[in-house]
């Protein structure tokens, strides 16, 4: 942007002339200074680098071009310009911004660049000795100056700018005849009648001049109550556009067709008889991208004041202006009259002084007559209170003195009674004869005219990678996103996003038609916007330091539970001697922070000496270990690889899983190590049997408790005798952030679910068991709601719609029911059930499915809530199915197969059977979110995060390494 600016009230002026990016930074990179700061900028207009004063020519490029590249222009010395000043006035009493970036919209007959005259970028006069061709160059370059709708011709000096047939204007703005023409601008000043002033800000001045008719209407609001009555008489803040689109007589040009829609007005009034004083400066900026004249009012001085409710009336009258190649003057006395709301009336007067200063074109012959009547045959103003203020104007431009000799003064295209279409010159013939063309860019019969679309109808002239918007009378053309107008503003040119600098630093950047990728650098993370740099791994923190860490966070939001923080040395590990400090009780801990039985002491006396290693207490055999030895003892201490031997735990209980040496025979076991019927396995895939004996747990807590609450969408996992809590980022675990939610010694928690209506969870205790329930907030404390009458509790269910519980109970093998709080219990499903696990429901249909993972016989079944309806949706294919789930978003059911290794889905009537992905390890419980499904597997005891749009599998490992069972993801919208 170049910009120049001098004062209206001749204060010192500004002294700084160049080029700048528009960057809040004025570096020199980002601006280009044609001089110092005091030095020559002042006299701008008496130097050039042309060899014409005041003719700056610069390449300032586009994104195409650094902008550090501003090149003055190599142009031949000429005399003089091709273009007079703005106006007859002084050097520093004027203001002119000059914007040098290509538009968007190439529309250029309508929104024109604002280039003053000693800063228009010309070609020279040509010598005396100049060539034809050297003429036709200088027309090429002036070209881009003219309006789209105009063209230039080339005089003995220099070029002009012209309208074509059809559209009138100074060349530079051309409209087209016959089209009415939206005005817009603002209205601001200060304002006195008497004592009282008011205050002008911006207000919005709209309104349409019906062109070849000489009608223009204004509006200007919000007016304030105490200046709107007073502003009617003041007709000369708006009948300069009366003038603008008067009615042309024949050889006579109204204002649009001499200044076009860049100009200056300045209109001093002196009222009578006490001799207030008001002036009004007037600039017309040119032309918008909407088409609207664009212009800006200011007003000072004393007006008479009116009174409220009263009428102007302004009799018709004609005023005389003089013209030349730059200014047009008027001097003149008006009337008017003031009717009050009782009938009283007065006539009152003012002088009006006023001046239009424009540019036009010196080299072409000046043929407007030196003077001009305007003949104001209407002019209606009223003000509503408190709102808007209305004129009406109806103008003739002719000779000084009357009608022209020979033109029938009645012919309706005069006086604007014929029957042409708005949109339609009325052209007058002989007498009261006319005819009715429409006006370019529409079509029909003069009465009746249509808008020309264009764009449809494969007129236009817009180019590749642009697209056409039809208008009235015409069209324009618009760039694609990612492109821009080239210097001839007709073609689109990929914008170089690369060049403005978009990406983050850390990024690289790669340039596409019409668009731009960033990417960030190797080891860097983000969209290419904001990168990140590579941090370092964190440590992984150890048992001791995770739970210090998630109780600390818990117990600073919910302080007073009296709770246990494990003390960790330097290297993470639990200190042999851990305390509490509210209690003053301490005890001894081993390396995995188990209490040492018989170390604890009581307040005020000596710790134990937790440096001895603990007491070896003999423990009595178990029914385990007592039927091994007696087999071990019967074979003669060397049993064969095909004879079965009890497998016991490090606690000597059995071990789930019982095989026949190193076959593939195995089957389950209870904890007495009783065979479970329909469990026998003769492949390579050992079933899933669950342990009836719970792991020891670390007192984390004082007593059981809800130790964190879920802030976000995060993941639950249940891993024997706790529940485990990883938060989500969108769909990835955060693993360094996970924690316990509940520890529960001699439990083993199983299966599980939620209810997002009260933010409770349930969950099934293999070892207890119980069925229980807790709320998800701190220092909630766990509730057994069925404790009676349960065997080997696994998948649950939670029927948020119908306020209803559903689970399996493989060791009773039934389904069974009861309402939230444990009530109304009752059996659904107790026959053909053997190995029964998993179970879900889907409210919105009312069905049940579950799962049975019966060695000799696996399926999947369905029922109705209530039991009925029972039928096996799956039964070939299937080996283990032990998780189930169903998707939501895709109304679909899907299992995972530990022994196909296949997670499946399938629509609820049994159709549309698919595989997902067939290279699952071992899964025992399954949930789907957002396009994701996570799984807990038993091969790496963790969880796996399944891509479903990729196929990605992304593995997370709690610290405690042990199986994990059920998993549920509690979304966002519940939290």
């Amino acid at each position: 942007m170049l910009t120049i600016s001098y004062n209206h009230t001749k204060r010192q002026a500004k002294h700084q002339a160049g080029f700048n990016r528009g960057d809040t930074s004025a570096t020199e990179e980002l601006f280009y200074n044609l001089f110092g700061y005091n030095e020559t900028s002042k006299n701008l207009f008496k130097a050039g680098n042309t060899g014409v004063n005041g003719l700056w020519i610069f390449h300032i490029g586009s994104s195409r071009f650094p902008f550090q590249k501003v090149v003055p222009a190599s142009v031949p010395k000429s005399d003089s310009m091709g273009f007079g000043s703005l106006r007859s006035t002084t050097d520093d009493d004027f203001y002119i911004t000059v914007e040098s970036n290509i538009p968007a919209d190439k529309y250029t007959s309508k929104a024109q660049m604002d280039i003053p005259a000693s800063l228009v970028q010309q070609p020279p006069k040509p010598n005396q000795e100049a060539t034809s061709n050297n003429v036709t160059k200088m027309c090429g370059l002036h070209l881009k100056f003219c309006s789209q709708d105009g063209y230039c011709t080339d005089y003995p000096t220099g070029p002009c700018c012209h309208c074509r047939s059809g559209y009138y204007g100074n060349g530079r703005q051309c409209l087209p005849m016959g089209i009415s023409q939206p005005l817009s601008g603002k209205l601001s000043g200060l304002v006195s009648f008497g004592d009282t002033k008011v205050q002008l800000n911006n207000v919005d001045i709209h309104g349409f001049a019906v062109v070849g008719e000489g009608r223009v209407y204004i509006s200007v609001s919000p007016v304030p109550a105490q200046a709107g009555w007073a502003l009617m008489a003041v007709s000369p803040l708006v009948s300069t556009f009366g003038w603008l689109f008067a009615l042309e007589l024949q050889n006579h040009l109204n204002g649009f067709s001499i200044t076009g829609a860049e100009f200056f007005h300045q209109a001093e009034l002196v009222f009578s008889p006490q001799s207030q004083r008001v002036t009004i400066i007037q600039e017309a900026q040119g032309m918008d991208s909407f088409n609207h004249l664009n212009f800006d009012i200011r007003i000072n001085g004393d007006l008479p004041s009116i009174p409220n409710g009263a009428k102007v009336h302004i009799v018709p009258f004609k005023e005389t202006y003089q013209y030349n190649q730059s200014v047009v003057t008027s001097s003149s006395l008006r009337e008017y009259m003031v009717v009050s709301e009782n009938g009283g009336s007065e006539t009152f007067s003012y002088m009006l002084h006023q001046n239009v200063s424009f540019r036009s074109c010196e080299h072409s012959p000046w043929t407007t007559p030196d003077f001009q009547q305007v003949n104001v045959e209407h002019l209606m103003v009223m003000f509503t209170e408190g709102t808007t203020l209305r004129y009406a104007i109806t103008n003739k431009v002719g000779p000084v003195g009357g009608e022209l000799p020979g033109l029938v003064a009645l012919n309706p295209c005069s006086t604007g009674k014929h029957h042409c279409d708005p949109m339609a010159l009325c052209l007058p013939g002989d007498g009261t004869h006319y005819h009715c063309q429409c006006a370019m860019g529409f079509q029909g019969d003069g009465r009746n005219c249509y808008d020309v679309d264009e764009c449809a109808e494969g007129l236009s002239s817009c180019g590749p990678h642009s697209e056409c918007v039809n208008m009235p009378g015409g069209h324009h053309c618009n760039c694609q996103s990612g492109y821009e107008f080239d210097l001839d503003l007709h073609v689109c040119v990929d914008i170089d996003e690369c060049f403005l600098q978009l990406c983050h630093p850390f990024a690289s950047c790669f340039n596409t038609q019409g668009s731009f990728r960033c990417q960030c650098w190797p080891e860097y993370k983000g969209d290419g916007f904001l990168c990140q740099p590579p941090q370092k791994p964190k440590p992984p923190l150890t048992v001791c330091q995770q739970h210090r860490e998630s109780l600390q966070e818990s117990l600073s939001i919910y302080p007073g539970l009296e709770a246990f923080i494990p003390q960790c040395d330097e290297k993470g590990q639990y200190k042999p001697l851990q305390c509490l400090g509210t209690t003053g009780h301490c005890w001894c801990v081993d390396s995995r922070g188990q209490e040492r039985v018989g170390t604890r002491t009581m307040p005020g006396t000596a710790h134990a000496n937790c440096d001895q290693p603990a007491a070896l207490l003999p423990r009595a055999e178990t029914v385990c270990e007592r039927w091994r030895l007696s087999l071990m003892t019967h074979y003669n201490g060397q049993p064969s690889s095909q004879e079965y031997m009890p497998l016991c735990d490090a606690h000597g209980n059995f071990l789930p899983v019982q095989c026949y040496g190193n076959s593939s025979f195995c089957w389950c076991v209870d904890h007495q190590g009783v065979e479970i019927i329909g469990t026998r396995s003769y492949d390579d895939v050992k079933p899933p049997c669950i342990s009836g004996d719970a792991p020891p747990l670390n007192n984390a807590l004082m007593y059981p408790v809800i130790s964190s609450s879920p802030s976000g969408p995060a993941i639950l996992y249940t891993q024997a005798s706790q529940i485990g809590v990883i938060p989500l980022d969108e769909t990835d675990p955060v693993q360094e952030k996970s924690t316990v939610l509940l520890a529960l010694k001699d439990s083993i928690v199983i299966g599980m679910d939620y209810d997002c209506q009260e933010n409770m969870l349930y969950w099934t205790d293999f070892g207890r068991h119980t069925i229980n329930r807790a709320l998800l907030e701190f220092g909630s404390e766990p509730e057994a709601i069925i404790s009676q009458g349960l065997v080997q509790p696994e998948g649950i269910a939670v029927d948020s719609v119908h306020r209803k519980l559903f689970w399996v109970d493989s060791g009773k093998d039934r389904i069974e029911t009861s309402d939230l709080d444990g009530r109304n219990r009752k059996v659904l499903i107790d026959s053909d059930l053997v190995n029964p696990r998993a179970i879900v429901v889907d409210a919105k249909s009312g069905t049940l499915y579950w799962t049975d993972w019966n060695r000799d016989a696996p399926k999947i079944e369905s029922s109705s809530l209530e039991g009925h309806k029972r039928k096996v949706l799956v039964q070939v294919g299937l080996m283990l199915p032990n998780a189930l789930t169903f998707d939501f978003d895709t109304n679909h059911l899907c299992w995972a197969d530990a022994g196909t290794k296949k997670l499946e889905c399938i629509s609820p009537d049994g159709t549309e059977r698919h595989v997902f992905q067939d290279a699952l390890n071992y899964p025992f419980s399954l949930a789907i979110y957002d396009s994701h499904v996570y799984y807990t597997d038993w091969e790496r005891d963790g969880i796996v995060v399944i891509d479903q749009s990729t196929g990605e599998n992304t593995a997370y490992l709690p610290i405690q390494q042990s199986h994990l069972y059920g998993i549920i993801v509690i979304p966002s919208q519940c939290l």
